[in-house]
């Protein structure tokens, strides 16, 4: 049987190629909210990042979101980004 071809991401924070699977996608909508795409099929200007919280502190230390998403991210955002994806966890 043929192998399927696994979809890869960049991490924008680690700059590692990963399954898809393996990241988080975090996306600006078309009205400008940045929130955390769990199904990966949101509409709008996504990034990935892995799904560990180590991950999550950089990206919020260096601001690379706003960059990626061409948006100015708070820290409370990034705290309930961060929090989305621990509950996505369970």
């Amino acid at each position: 049987m043929k192998q399927r071809k696994v979809p890869l991401r960049k991490c924008i924070i680690t700059q590692e190629m990963k399954p898809k699977h393996e990241l988080v996608r975090i996306v600006r909508t078309p009205e400008g909210e940045v929130v955390l795409d769990l199904t990966g099929k949101k509409n709008g200007r996504g990034a990935y990042i892995s799904n560990s919280e180590e991950c999550f502190k950089e990206a919020k230390k260096k601001d690379s979101l706003s960059r990626h998403l061409q948006v100015k991210l708070t820290e409370e955002q990034y705290d309930q980004l961060e929090a989305q994806r621990q509950r996505g966890q369970k």
